[in-house]
C-alpha cells in the first residue's frame, strides 16, 4: 500500500512538471513567432500556481517575453527612423514590456537564490538579466514620463518606482554599473518627479520617501524640501505629527538660514497654532539666531502687545524699526501700543470719584500719547492710502485726547466714511 501511495505521488509530480513543461513550450512557440502578448498569456498560470515546480525558470521566461517585446518594437522604431519613415509605433505597449520585463528579472532572481532540494543555492539567471535590464531599467525614465504627459500618474509613479528602488534590489548585487547609486546622474531628478507624482496622488508616505532621496542632491535640495514639507504638513493629525514638521523645517532652517521660505513657514505654524507661548519662544530662538532678524522682533512684540505688556513690546518693535526704518506695520504697533498704555495710566490715575487727572498726572499721559503720535504720524506718512495698516482712528484717538480739534474731526470724518 506503501509503496502504490508513493508511486502516486511520483505519478502527480510528473504530471505537474509535464503540464509546466507544455505551458513553458507553447509560450516559448508564440513568442518565437512574435505574438508576445499571447505567449505571456499562456505562461501567466505557471508564473502563481502552487504547481510551478521551477518559479525562477517560469519568471525568467516572463522576462524573456517582455523583453523581446520591448527589443522587437524599439528595433523598430529605430529601423523607421534611419529610413526617416514617419510610422507610428506602439509606443505603450513598448513602455509597459520594459516595466514588466524588469519586474520579471526581479521575481525570478527571488527564486532564484532559493536552495534546491539538495539544500544548494545555484543561481542561474541572475547574469544575464544584469546587462539587458540595466538598458530596460534606463528606459523607464521615458516610459515613465510617456505616461506623466498623458495624465496616467499611477503608470508614471510605477515606472519612476521601480527605476529608483532597483538598483538595491539583489538582481543587482556585484554589476556596479547599476548598483553603485553615484554613477546614476538621473536619479536625483527622477526621485524628484517621483515625489511629486506621488504628493499629486496624496500618496504622502510615498512623496516623502522620495523626496528625501532628491534631496540628497545640492541642486534638487530646495525643491526635493518643499514636497517633503507639504507632505508633513498634510499629515498633521496629532500633537507628534505636528512636532515632527516644525522640527524638520527648523532643521532645514539652520541649514539654509538664507532661505526665506524655511523661516516663513515656521511663522505661519506658529502664528496658526494659537499657542503664544510656543510663538515667543520661537521668536526668541530666532532672535538668538540672528539677531537682525527684524521679523522675530515683530513678532516677539505681537506677543507682548497682546499680552498688553507695552513698554516690552515697544522696546521689541523698536529693535524692528532700528533693522527696518520703514517697517509700517511695527511703526504702527508701536504708536497703537503706547495709545493703550496711555489709556490704562489714565484709568489707572484717574480720581475714583471724578474720573479726572491731576495736571502732573495728566501731563504723565499727555507725553505718553505725544509719544504714541510721533509713530502714527510716521505710519500715516508712510502709508498715506492705508494699504497696509489703517491708522485713522488710533489717531483720531490721540488727537482728541491731546485736544486738537481740526485734526481728530479730520481723522473722525474718515473713520465714519468706512475709509
Amino acid at each position: 500500500m506503501k509503496k502504490l501511495m508513493i508511486m502516486a505521488l511520483m505519478a502527480g509530480a510528473a504530471t505537474t512538471a509535464f503540464a509546466q513543461d507544455a505551458v513553458v513550450k507553447e509560450a516559448k512557440k508564440l513568442q518565437s513567432k512574435g505574438d508576445f502578448d499571447a505567449a505571456a498569456q499562456v505562461l501567466a498560470p505557471a508564473l502563481t500556481s502552487s504547481e510551478t515546480t521551477d518559479k525562477a525558470a517560469a519568471w525568467n521566461l516572463q522576462a524573456d517575453i517582455m523583453f523581446a517585446k520591448f527589443s522587437a518594437i524599439q528595433e523598430e522604431n529605430l529601423k523607421n527612423q534611419v529610413a526617416q519613415k514617419k510610422v507610428a509605433f506602439d509606443t505603450l505597449g513598448m513602455n509597459n514590456a520594459c516595466y514588466e520585463a524588469l519586474k520579471a528579472a526581479i521575481e525570478c532572481d527571488k527564486y532564484d537564490v532559493l536552495p534546491n532540494e539538495k539544500g544548494k543555492v545555484k543561481i542561474r539567471y541572475r547574469q544575464g538579466n544584469q546587462q539587458r535590464m540595466m538598458n530596460v531599467r534606463l528606459n523607464l525614465i521615458n516610459a515613465g514620463l510617456f505616461d506623466y504627459n498623458h495624465k496616467n500618474l499611477d503608470g508614471a509613479l510605477a515606472k519612476w518606482s521601480l527605476y529608483i528602488d532597483s538598483p538595491e534590489n539583489p538582481l543587482f548585487t556585484g554589476f556596479a554599473d547599476v548598483a553603485d547609486l553615484s554613477k546614476d546622474q538621473y536619479r536625483s531628478e527622477i526621485a524628484y518627479y517621483a515625489g511629486l507624482v506621488a504628493y499629486q496622488k496624496k500618496d504622502y508616505a510615498t512623496a516623502e520617501k522620495y523626496a528625501h532621496i532628491a534631496a540628497q542632491d545640492p541642486k534638487k535640495a530646495a525643491e526635493a524640501n518643499e514636497i517633503l514639507l507639504f507632505s508633513k504638513k498634510e499629515t498633521m493629525k496629532t500633537a507628534e505629527d505636528s512636532l515632527a514638521y516644525v522640527n524638520t523645517v527648523k532643521d532645514l532652517h539652520k541649514a539654509n538660514p538664507e532661505e526665506e521660505r524655511y523661516f516663513n513657514l515656521l511663522m505661519e505654524f506658529y502664528t496658526r497654532s494659537n499657542n503664544q507661548k510656543a510663538l515667543a519662544a520661537w521668536a526668541e530662538e530666532e532672535i538668538a539666531l540672528n539677531a537682525e532678524n527684524k521679523m522675530a522682533w515683530a513678532l516677539k512684540g505681537e506677543v507682548q502687545m497682546n499680552e498688553r505688556d507695552w513698554d516690552n513690546a515697544v522696546e521689541s518693535y523698536k529693535k524692528a524699526i532700528e533693522i527696518d526704518p520703514t517697517f509700517i506695520q511695527c511703526i504702527f504697533n508701536a504708536g497703537v501700543c503706547l495709545n493703550g498704555k496711555a489709556i490704562d495710566l489714565k484709568d489707572k490715575l484717574a480720581d475714583k470719584n471724578t474720573g479726572g487727572l491731576t495736571k502732573a498726572n495728566a501731563d504723565k499721559v499727555k507725553a505718553i500719547l505725544t509719544d504714541a503720535l510721533s509713530f502714527l504720524e510716521r505710519a500715516k506718512e508712510l502709508d498715506p492710502d492705508r494699504e497696509k495698516v489703517n491708522w485713522a482712528y488710533p489717531l483720531y484717538q490721540i488727537y482728541y485726547s491731546l485736544g486738537n480739534k481740526a485734526k481728530s474731526d479730520e481723522m473722525e470724518a474718515l473713520v465714519n466714511a468706512g475709509r
